[in-house]
């Protein structure tokens, strides 16, 4: 059943014990947004706690700082920015996929599998959607919340660069520094520094570039070998996802990591009115027009095959329409 940002508050006004969940390999929307719900249901006086099935990088420890441990049994779960449970992860999906009972997320690729659902595929990211919610509960925003939604904004958007930042992004993100966001350090966190392992990656990632499709596919491939060799690890992955789409002349850029299990995760990210999502989606993936993921299985070469083609398809299509 969908339901509305009012519907949603009422929804969590009325339970006292609540978990939050998020997504596997998690990212600053995920964890911004969970975050930001727990401190600001807290201020209600509901137990709330946060979980994720991954390993979550210590750039998001500010985000935890005041997120006091409490011992209580769940009676309402809620999925923050989830597509489809198996973005839990295989543990958590097993725990928690038929336990989840209201999904608040910004795909439009979501599989619709909570009782409840809040789905806004027009916001940037979940992290606007809490805002509101937030706003809608009549609970204060503090200088953390607010530091926690605007990192969710900011990652979500590529520091106000990707197509999916609206005006409402832009209205949210100043609300979200009047009321004491650490946007500077934030933004240098996220977008300005990098860490000795990840540069390591990062090297070795670009070396590992190859072109398809006449050049207009950029592709990396992460290996576990890599993450060896430079000290790195998936934590730090993400920042690479927009590296191929940076090349001159490329429509689409993708991100392949091998994951520990031998199969392969794909993030693809695209320019101009080339779909990522109908590409990730016929391989079993999904997300956003210009950003989607999936995942792959198989070798690395297999995985690659399948992922170009479906690239190939979708570039000649968008050429067709626009000659």
């Amino acid at each position: 059943m969908f339901i509305d940002v009012k519907e949603t508050a009422t929804l969590l006004s009325e339970k006292n014990n609540i978990l939050l969940l998020c997504h596997s390999h998690p990212d600053g929307d995920t964890l911004g947004s969970a975050t930001a719900l727990a401190y600001a249901l807290r201020q209600t006086g509901k137990n709330v706690t946060v979980k994720c099935g991954d390993r979550i990088s210590p750039s998001f420890d500010f985000m935890f700082a005041e997120m006091v441990e409490q011992d209580f049994e769940p009676e309402f779960t809620v999925a923050i920015d989830i597509a489809d449970t198996k973005l839990l992860g295989r543990e958590f999906e097993g725990i928690y996929a038929s336990k989840i009972d209201l999904c608040i997320d910004h795909h439009g690729s979501n599989v619709l599998y909570a009782p409840e659902i809040w789905l806004d595929a027009e916001s940037a990211s979940t992290a606007e959607m809490i805002y509101l919610l937030i706003c809608e509960l009549g609970v204060q925003i503090t200088p953390l919340i607010a530091s926690c939604l605007f990192t969710g904004v900011a990652t979500d958007t590529g520091c106000f660069r990707f197509s999916n930042t609206t005006v409402r992004t832009f209205e949210i993100a100043a609300k979200l520094s009047a009321l004491g966001a650490d946007t500077y350090n934030i933004i240098q966190v996220f977008f300005e520094t990098k860490t000795r392992t990840y540069a390591a990656l990062e090297k070795l990632a670009i070396e590992s570039m190859r072109y398809y499709c006449n050049d207009r596919c950029a592709f990396i491939t992460v290996t576990q070998d890599m993450y060896r060799r430079s000290g790195s690890d998936e934590s730090e992955v993400d920042r690479l996802a927009n590296l191929p789409r940076q090349i001159e002349g490329v429509l689409v850029g993708v991100t392949m990591r091998e994951l520990k299990d031998g199969s392969f995760k794909a993030s693809v990210r695209t320019h101009g009115d080339i779909d990522a999502s109908e590409i990730c989606g016929r391989l079993g993936g999904g997300g956003h027009m210009g950003a989607a993921g999936c995942t792959l299985y198989g070798t690395k070469q297999q995985a690659t095959n399948s992922l170009v083609k479906e690239i190939q398809d979708e570039i000649t299509a968008f050429l067709a329409k626009n000659n």
